[in-house]
């Protein structure tokens, strides 16, 4: 079993903060040997669940040309054994995607070639919010709640980041002073009690029905590496959010495993009832907080 790929659990990245650090161009998109399970996953998705995983505004369709344009450079160049461009055509991971199809909105192409989900970010009247989005692997939130709503308003059930808080006028100024010349990363964590990247949990429930006899030993942590960026030409930004699931046993094998399960454990057992309810944990922090300190 593999070491897991981020470890924000071990106290670099606590809950509920922003916690952005400087990201290399050059690392943007991180494909690894999961891309083809991820895109077939995302393809899988589309059937069933189109509204719930692609929205866009009707005034986006140059800005999302822009990203996939930014994000097909970016693949051939950084990672030009696994992406193979012919003209308008890319191969990847055993898939023939039309950059052209006119068919397809460009950010949901630029979504089929990557692990990532897309959100693109405009400054409206209101304030910064979601214009278009790719989002397959929602983490616990709905692209239709939050579709076309204002940063205040997106984060309105986020202990600490909802309207008039600290936090909620510090992502503003992070959006409006965002420069191109240097994105910016951040990583995220919590726990899931299923193996599944499509999780869209209503918001406001306080206990994840997932949970249901599933023992604290078998649940998976969900790590989500985001990242900022401003796009050149029209101004908007472009947030992307990779998706890792590993399981509990993954943690409690590594090499370091004792310090990083104290350092999850210590971070659960910090949390606030309000924190506790948002991350679904009401019934299960305290049998967490025992597996990990007996480890």
């Amino acid at each position: 079993m593999t070491n897991p790929t981020y470890t924000p659990y071990d106290g670099s990245a606590r809950p509920f903060t922003i916690g952005l650090s400087p990201l290399d161009p050059n690392r943007w998109i991180e494909p690894d040997a999961d891309l083809s399970r991820y895109l077939d996953e995302k393809s899988q998705l589309e059937p069933d669940h189109f509204a719930d995983i692609f929205r866009a505004a009707s005034d986006t369709a140059e800005a999302q040309q822009e990203v996939l344009g930014m994000l097909v450079e970016h693949l051939t160049r950084q990672h030009p054994d696994l992406y193979l461009r012919k003209g308008d055509i890319i191969q990847v991971a055993g898939r023939t995607i039309d950059l052209k199809n006119p068919s397809r909105p460009p950010l949901l192409i630029a979504g089929s070639l990557i692990q990532d989900d897309l959100v693109l970010m405009r400054r409206r009247e209101r304030g910064w919010s979601i214009a278009a989005a790719h989002l397959a692997f929602p983490s616990s939130w709905s692209l239709a709640e939050k579709f076309d709503r204002p940063m205040d308003e997106v984060h309105a059930d986020v202990p600490g980041f909802a309207g008039g808080t600290r936090n909620a006028a510090l992502i503003n100024r992070i959006f409006d002073n965002l420069l191109v010349e240097q994105p910016v990363k951040r990583l995220n964590w919590s726990i899931n009690w299923t193996y599944a990247l499509y999780h869209p949990r209503p918001s406001k429930m306080p206990v994840d029905p997932a949970s249901t006899g599933i023992a604290a030993a078998n649940s998976f942590i969900r790590v989500e590496r985001q990242t900022l960026r401003r796009l050149p030409i029209s101004g908007d930004i472009l947030f992307t959010i990779r998706i890792y699931l590993d399981p509990m046993a993954t943690l409690t094998r590594h090499e370091e495993h004792r310090p990083l399960a104290l350092a999850m454990a210590e971070q659960l057992e910090a949390l606030s009832p309000d924190q506790v309810a948002y991350k679904g944990l009401a019934e299960k922090r305290d049998a967490l907080v025992a597996y990990l300190r007996a480890k």
